[in-house]
């Protein structure tokens, strides 16, 4: 099949344009941040079941060694970052807060820290179960935030075929340009695991859905791009919530995930460009995902970048490589300040999921928030949401704790949580945070 046609101009209805904020790190070239005396390596850096480690203290372990392994099908292995000694298995602290059980690794000093631990292989005459099963041993989570085992993703119920990988190359949040970089200077990667993500979900076609303010990856992508590959590169708006995968979706395919379903059900399946560059990476390799690269910016960083970073780096230890002083994680935002989270503790790791640290400086983060006014019902953030939900109403049921009337009969569920209606809301509500309480209070009613 020859290369599909290009397009240009696709988008969702309704969105926001918030400021992109990627001057300072969007030419940067991608560095290598040196490895940490100490890393934290959680158990749970994934959706589904946490890893089962398979070292004990005082264990001698190489990098790229299977440190922890997949506790079934729903769950990945841990792969160690650096050649080192297990200090021990303990709670840690968490983005979040609560703490849960990692792997503490010292890393050996003078050590080379090349990769010891790999099975190069042949991939070609594998079928699809067995590269799923490879997928899964490369321990690969999405690297766009939401660390959902990638290997599940291809694992595609029966009944429900597949025709179109959709690659995710929007990176529509604020100060991000993770995406932007690998897409840049891991074109060859990027394709090599789309065509290997093309075999695993038995896929026809795939579609690079890049936005139209990052020509230099269009272009990378494109060279790259053989003429009998049945791959895409296809030009979407500018514009916020882009990246969100239901979004990209009805922009690229003009199909529609219904409520409370998944891409599967309309025979799509959704993969992150940074996601694609492991896969591609890895898997001919037969390595485990120890690094990614993170975006550091904000005001309050001295010195913004793209860096290659080893899973289980200390925030700590990475902020004081770009330039930030101080105990206080409260300036400190993982993933982008639309969808991200606030940091609990300087300790956190990074973890396979984080794409990004947004740094904000003292003032900023001392600043006093606004006043919370009435809801006045100007409707902004009903024509803000990208999935078309009823946001005031869901935030005067939310104040009234109608929990359940909420999913029941506004589909809380359909949130995605993409801080669009706060954004535009001129009363200035946490109408987000309220979501997440309703949905965390009717799961427990569930469970």
């Amino acid at each position: 099949m020859g290369m599909l046609s290009f397009l240009t101009g696709r988008t969702f209805p309704r969105g926001v344009h918030p400021p992109g904020l990627k001057e300072a790190t969007r030419d940067q070239a991608i560095r290598r941040l040196p490895f940490a005396p100490r890393l934290v390596l959680p158990l749970a850096q994934h959706f589904g079941k946490p890893s089962r480690p398979v070292v004990k203290r005082h264990q001698e372990v190489v990098r790229g060694q299977v440190i922890a392994e997949a506790d079934g099908f729903q769950s990945v292995p841990l792969h160690a970052p650096v050649t080192g000694v297990v200090e021990g298995i303990e709670l840690m602290p968490t983005a979040r807060g609560p703490k849960t059980e990692a792997i503490l690794l010292r890393t050996l000093p003078g050590d080379s820290q090349a990769v010891r631990w790999s099975s190069p292989r042949d991939l070609s005459g594998l079928s699809r179960e067995e590269l799923i099963r490879a997928i899964q041993a490369a321990g690969l989570v999405g690297q766009g935030g939401a660390a959902f085992p990638t290997h599940l993703k291809y694992a595609v119920p029966e009944g429900h075929g597949v025709d179109t990988l959709v690659v995710n190359g929007c990176e529509c949040e604020p100060y991000l340009t993770t995406d932007h970089r690998i897409m840049v200077e891991q074109a060859q990667e990027v394709l090599a695991g789309i065509r290997l993500a093309l075999r695993a979900v038995g896929a026809d076609q795939a579609l690079i859905g890049v936005e139209d303010d990052k020509p230099d990856a269009i272009a990378a992508l494109q060279a790259q791009i053989g003429p009998d590959d049945p791959i895409a590169v296809r030009k979407v708006k500018a514009k916020y919530p882009q990246g969100s995968e239901k979004m990209l979706i009805k922009a690229l395919l003009k199909r529609e995930v219904p409520s409370g379903g998944l891409p599967f059900q309309v025979g799509v399946v959704v993969n992150n460009a940074g996601t694609m560059a492991q896969l591609g990476r890895l898997l001919p390799l037969g390595e485990g995902l120890i690094e990614r690269v993170i975006t550091v910016a904000g005001p309050g960083v001295e010195r913004p970048g793209n860096y290659r970073v080893p899973v289980g780096t200390p925030l700590r230890y990475l902020l004081e490589h770009v330039g930030f002083r101080g105990d206080d994680a409260s300036h400190l935002i993982l993933g982008g300040p639309m969808m991200g989270n606030t940091v609990s503790s300087l300790d956190v790791p990074v973890t396979k999921a984080v794409s990004g640290l947004v740094v904000l400086p003292q003032a900023q983060a001392d600043a006093a928030p606004e006043t919370i006014h009435p809801c006045i019902r100007c409707g902004r953030c009903v024509e803000a949401c990208p999935v078309g939900l009823n946001p005031a109403e869901l935030g005067r049921l939310a104040a009234k704790r109608r929990y359940e009337t909420m999913q029941e009969r506004f589909h809380l569920s359909d949130c995605f949580e993409c801080g669009s209606c706060a954004y535009v809301c001129p009363a200035n509500i946490p109408l987000v945070q309220y979501f997440r309480i309703a949905k965390a209070l009717n799961r427990e009613r569930l469970s």
